[in-house]
């Protein structure tokens, strides 16, 4: 009796623990909604407003960095230069944005000057994480 009991039991815990993982289409949904939640605390030099937008069926976010720089080849130097900085930081301070990466979701990220054009781009993915993380 107190076999079947204890099997009953552990069933019962290893269903509940199937059922409270979150899958990458959930976990990518929150991540965006905290991620603009926070937004408005977020400071870089530069950056006016960051956004982010979820892609749920291509496992695919939007990061979007609006600047208050104008378009031209010096600021898009510097952008060059900086950007990478900035997304090895904030990939550095947030666990869940790195955790997402490694199972699969692409981001894509902007950083644009004040009339909206690319200032830069970049893909973040399982591949490219480590080359980014290297510079």
């Amino acid at each position: 009796m107190i076999k079947k009991m204890n099997r009953f039991l552990f069933a019962i815990i290893i269903v509940m623990m199937l059922v409270s993982c979150k899958n990458i289409k959930q976990k990518l949904q929150e991540y965006v909604v905290s991620y603009n939640a926070a937004a408005k605390n977020f400071k870089s030099e530069n950056v006016t407003l960051t956004t982010a937008r979820g892609y749920i069926n291509d496992d695919k976010i939007e990061l979007r960095f609006e600047t208050n720089l104008e378009q031209n080849e010096q600021n898009k130097l510097e952008a060059q230069k900086d950007f990478p900085k900035l997304l090895k930081t904030m990939i550095n301070k947030d666990q869940n944005l790195k955790e997402l990466i490694e199972e699969g979701v692409q981001f894509d990220v902007y950083f644009l000057a004040n009339d909206n054009t690319v200032l830069e781009k970049r893909t973040i993915d399982k591949e490219e994480l480590p080359e980014l993380m290297k510079e």
